[in-house]
């Protein structure tokens, strides 16, 4: 037998197994298929979220598909029809960024080659990096139905976003407006939530804005000068006695000849800075307000590239941040600038390419907030009739916290900005008559018509839907909701039936706004039910000092390497076990080796089992009979039932605790330990570990598949996966026998504590005494005790045995005779520590009961004397009662 288990040599070959023989896709397990009360089919659906194709495996993905791939595999080997559907996600403005990044590095651009060509060069990436991907995922061990893979591009999906577009613009819940959004210069509009907010040093330009009939002038401040030139109003509140007498003149605009008038308005704060505010209402969200209140001119000064135009005179053709220095000089020069001060404020840049984002008015569709009520009601409600009925574990999202966010963000919801100025993506299907200017939309890539006039001249909207838009529907799309036939190789006609809604959403929190929300607010819409049963949500993985991951400090973690450096099983059973409910993980060297030795801990059972037996039977074909045996059922009975209990929870983190302390600490640190003092239950215990494994199947599924086939004298070639083997369930325990073990592994720690005070803490002793309290069966505890606790007769008493070293525990008393042992080094000894304990006391008591020492000392200093006193005088008393019990 090997000394150690070799991952390499396996997990390949077994994962190309389990795939070729279907084990992933729902029916994979149908020979235990079990029905519910009613007589029904059980059923588990999980969507997985489906990466970009723009780059690897990152390890919070490893963290996503690992949770996921847990409780897929659990509900699998419990006959649940299961589906885990896979898919990745064309991710729009991601993957446009890559493929113009690699266009610009050949010498050219998207505009230079065409729509058509650039879109090519799109799918040949998605290609390349879906399918690098994939290959990490398979690389990990995770089991998603891959003949069922989707692409949020595909022909079925397409037509699912289509159907779901025209839907609800038919409703009136899509429509195109003028409006002021989030703009990249680079990427185009974004949503709200694609704006990550950044606090950045700049600086507060105080500017002179001068009154148009010389009769004084007016201050104001502000950070971005360059948008000066769109001015269209100076604003003071209405209840500022300092500007009363100047509301309605006119001021000029520094460095040109157009003049603009004092208003009032409530939105001014007269204590912050002048109480004079500049009004930009092309430029500046609170401003867009104030400028449709008072009905004053829109005035953008730059394009959607960020280039000033004629508005801004000499300064058209400079890019916006290039621009300012120039302008905030040519004020200067010109008497504009009263002083520039320095100041730290939030600015909103793009989610993807960290661009600084502008207020800016565009034309582009929304989708309307009120499209959302019906599925923020319905989620309320269900959260709180759970709670009351204890459904679900009593909550909708785990951990049960997450409803506040969610709630928070969704009353507040605003119209949603669902068109992007990108080429990849789906193409907004609405048209537009050339000639009798009608607009529709449409499900046909080029309708015929125009379904107004019999026009065939007509224009389709160039832009495409934001990325979300697409996965928003993907709780049901994948199930063939909306997909029009297309793709019906893919999924069976019950699908929707049975998998919608989802069982199960697994996803980072960071998403929740994204796409959880989104998700929720289309399946209520389009389906009248709310798409999740369950939704778990987890916290980032940092590194072990708790630090964010990121490339500029080096401390990134692939998780590919970590595989080929440790395995699939050591990462997976890591992960989970230190995925705890609303905690960031904290993931470091020194976890993976802990469960490094977890996986050796697994493979040296296997072995001292087979040393003594060659194979093994299950556990459901043979009787238990032994009390060993008898009692090592009864601990898995425990294990199994807390196991099934956290898993159906989804406290991945205490699943693998338990799953830890039961192979570590019941069955090798004791169970093994035993059997060498009763080899007829081997055999027993050997089936026992084999229905251990199908417990930790789940969670490290190579290495015990390996085991299980190995104790079996199989090989997985020629026999199932515990894939697809029924989970432990109802296992027989045994009270009596587990409360007589207790005594047992109470009386072994006793001996041993008696042995230690001797200095034979790990020598084999002659005799010994043992006095119990409860009634056991002595005959069958003897041969445990003694061999486990190295005593080579022990003695069963019922009364105290003088001269003895003597261990007191709650249910026994241990005694072990002095007369044969030479005690004289051993009283030396422990007489020293006496002496000197008494000295280090004495001296630390002196200190504290000096008045002078004890007002002069710092806190710390007082504060660590007083507990090394403690200490000391805690470790004496230990001494003084040992030298009291050999005397």
């Amino acid at each position: 037998m090997s000394e150690k288990y070799e991952p390499s040599q396996v997990e390949d070959k077994f994962y190309k197994i389990w795939e070729e023989r279907g084990y992933f896709e729902i029916d994979g397990n149908k020979s235990i298929w079990k029905t519910d009360s009613n007589g029904k089919q059980k059923t588990f659906s999980i969507m997985m979220p489906p990466p970009n194709v723009t780059g690897s495996l990152h390890i919070g993905h490893a963290l996503t598909f690992t949770l996921q791939d847990i409780i897929t595999r659990y509900k699998r080997m419990d006959g649940f029809k299961t589906l885990w559907q896979p898919g990745t996600d064309h991710a729009g403005i991601a993957t446009q960024n890559v493929v113009e990044k690699q266009l610009l590095a050949e010498g050219t651009t998207k505009e230079e080659i065409g729509r058509e060509k650039f879109l090519e060069r799109a799918w040949k990436q998605k290609e390349t990096s879906g399918g690098n991907i994939v290959h990490q995922m398979r690389k990990l061990g995770v089991t998603p139905a891959w003949k069922r893979e989707r692409f949020t591009m595909d022909e079925g999906l397409k037509e699912a976003v289509k159907e779901a577009f025209i839907s609800l613009y038919n409703e009136g819940h899509i429509t195109q407006n003028n409006y002021m959004v989030n703009w990249c210069t680079h990427d185009g509009a974004l949503s709200d939530i694609e704006v990550e907010h950044e606090e950045v040093n700049g600086k507060f330009y105080h500017m002179i804005y001068k009154f148009a009939d010389g009769s004084g002038e007016l201050q104001v401040a502000t950070t971005r000068p360059e948008t000066y030139f769109g001015d269209t109003a100076i604003m003071v509140h209405p209840e500022d006695e300092r500007y009363k007498s100047i509301v309605g003149k006119e001021v000029l605009l520094p460095l040109t000849n157009r003049t603009i008038k004092v208003i009032t308005d409530s939105h001014v704060d007269m204590e912050f800075g002048t109480g004079v505010v500049k009004v930009t209402p092309a430029h500046d969200q609170n401003d867009y307000e104030v400028g449709k209140r008072h009905d004053l001119e829109f005035i953008k000064v730059f394009d959607e590239k960020g280039i000033l135009n004629e508005y801004c005179g000499e300064f058209a053709g400079l890019e916006r941040l290039e621009a300012r220095p120039i302008i905030v000089k040519a004020l200067e020069e010109a008497g504009y600038i009263v002083k520039i001060e320095e100041h730290t404020h939030q600015v909103g840049h793009c989610y993807r390419c960290k661009n600084i984002v502008e207020p800016f008015i565009s034309q582009q569709w929304f989708l309307s907030s009120e499209m959302a009520q019906e599925s923020i009601r319905k989620t309320k409600e269900t959260t709180k009739e759970r709670a009351v009925s204890g459904e679900h574990n009593g909550t909708l999202f785990h951990p049960a916290h997450w409803i506040n966010s969610y709630t928070a963000w969704m009353d507040e919801l605003r119209p949603w900005c669902i068109s992007r100025q990108l080429w990849w993506g789906h193409r907004i299907p609405v048209f537009t008559c050339d000639d009798c200017g009608h607009q529709w939309a449409d499900k046909a890539d080029e309708p015929e018509i125009c379904p107004k006039c019999g026009s065939k001249h007509y224009t389709q909207d160039p832009d495409v839907l934001d990325t979300w838009f697409s996965s928003a529907l993907w709780a049901m799309s994948p199930l063939g909701w909306g997909n029009n036939g297309k793709l019906e190789e893919l999924y069976n006609s019950t699908d929707e039936e049975d998998f919608y809604p989802n069982s199960l959403l697994i996803t980072g929190f960071d998403i929740m706004f994204f796409w959880v929300a989104r998700m929720m607010m289309m399946g209520e819409h389009f389906k009248k039910q709310l798409p999740f049963e369950d939704i778990y949500m987890h916290a980032l993985v940092r590194d072990e000092h708790g630090a964010k991951m990121s490339k500029s400090k080096g401390n990134v973690i692939d998780p590919l390497d970590m595989v080929n450096e440790h395995s699939a099983d050591i990462i997976r059973f890591t992960l989970a076990y230190l995925c705890v409910q609303g905690r960031d993980i904290k993931l470091g060297a020194k976890n993976l080796e802990q469960f490094r030795n977890f996986t050796n801990k697994l493979y040296n059972a296997s072995n001292f089992l087979q040393l003594n037996v060659e194979t093994f039977p299950d556990l459901k074909d043979i009787e238990i009979k032994t009390p060993l045996g008898l009692y090592m059922q009864s601990k898995l009975s425990d294990a199994v039932d807390e196991l099934r209990n956290a898993l159906e929870t989804y406290k991945f983190n205490e699943s693998a605790s338990i799953l830890y302390k039961f192979v570590w600490n019941e069955f090798c640190d004791w169970g093994i330990e035993y059997a060498k003092a009763s080899k007829d239950s081997v055999v027993e215990l050997g089936a026992i570990f084999k229905e251990t494994l199908k417990m930790v199947s789940p969670f490290m599924p190579f290495i015990s598949d390996y085991l299980y086939h190995k104790l079996s004298g199989t090989t997985l070639e020629d026999g199932d996966s515990l894939m697809i083997m029924n989970f432990p369930k109802e296992i027989a325990k045994n009270q009596e026998i587990e409360d007589m073990f207790a005594i047992i592994e109470e009386a072994i720690t006793a001996i041993r504590r008696a042995k230690v005070i001797i200095d034979m803490g790990n020598s084999k002793i002659a005799k010994a005494y043992l006095k119990i309290n409860k009634n056991i069966d002595e005959k069958t505890a003897k041969p445990f005790i003694e061999k486990l606790a190295k005593v080579e007769n022990l003695e069963f008493v019922s009364a105290k045995v003088e001269n003895s070293i003597t261990d007191v525990s709650d249910n026994l008393e241990v005694y072990i005779p002095t007369g044969e042992i030479d005690m004289t080094p051993i009283i030396s000894k422990l007489t020293k520590q006496q002496e000197k304990l008494e000295k280090e006391i004495a001296k630390l008591s002196g200190m504290l009961n000096n008045e002078r020492f004890v007002a002069n000392a710092p806190a710390n200093v007082l504060e660590e004397n007083r507990a090394g006193l403690a200490s000391a005088e805690n470790k004496l008393a230990k001494v003084v009662a040992e030298l009291k019990s050999l005397s």
